[in-house]
């Protein structure tokens, strides 16, 4: 499997039975389908929707069923519509279990930046600030470093924040790594992947856990 899977398939293994999670647009999508079996999970999308089954074939679209960001997604049995305001106030009520968001920038101690790049063209910040202030759990999947080659994993954020101090967790396809007020902890290294590199290709110091262990998908 590419990295992008590994992700995806490493965080859907933290999905427990009766979870609500707002997916964030791109590589978070992913975690959809990989659901553990047996495991039920509530997938909700700020524009309007609860009860997002995994993504659909291409021959499978619709044009009418879509998320947040736009995507084609498939309805599970008992699925939900409603307008934005009432899937704004589930998320600003508290009722996300987890919120799985993509990531620009993260600092070692949970700041994040996902929602713009200044001189560039927004067309709205989205949910992304709404999701960090109020989920009890955030978790940020990302390829570990950006198409250049520049750390995504930084000291201090340059780019201007989504929230102060609320990611919970960053997974990459180089492990699984914890934020706090103790920095940036390593749990889960990837197969094939040495602590040298990890090191190298972050932009902050990175501690490695004393019961590191392989990340499995």
């Amino acid at each position: 499997m590419d990295g992008k899977q590994l992700i995806a398939r490493r965080i859907a293994r933290e999905l427990k039975d009766g979870f609500y999670v707002n997916l964030g647009i791109g590589l978070p999508t992913m975690v959809a389908a990989y659901v553990p079996q047996g495991v039920e999970v509530l997938f909700q999308s700020e524009n309007g929707l609860l009860g997002i089954g995994p993504p659909p074939a291409p021959d499978q679209e619709d044009p009418d069923l879509i998320n947040a960001g736009k995507q084609p997604v498939t309805i599970l049995p008992g699925s939900s519509f409603f307008g934005s305001d009432q899937a704004f106030a589930m998320i600003r009520g508290g009722h996300m279990n987890m919120s799985i968001l993509g990531a620009m920038q993260v600092s070692c101690r949970g700041d994040l930046a996902n929602w713009t790049i200044p001189g560039k063209m927004v067309k709205g910040m989205g949910g992304a600030m709404d999701l960090v202030a109020s989920a009890a759990r955030v978790i940020v999947a990302m390829e570990h470093n950006a198409k250049d080659g520049s750390f995504k994993i930084v000291e201090q954020c340059s780019l201007p924040l989504t929230g102060k101090e609320v990611v919970h967790d960053i997974v990459t396809e180089l492990g699984w790594f914890r934020v706090g007020a103790e920095g940036l902890v390593m749990h889960e290294v990837a197969e094939g992947v040495n602590l040298e590199e990890v090191q190298k290709r972050t932009g902050c110091q990175v501690q490695f856990a004393q019961d590191l262990r392989p990340m499995l998908p």
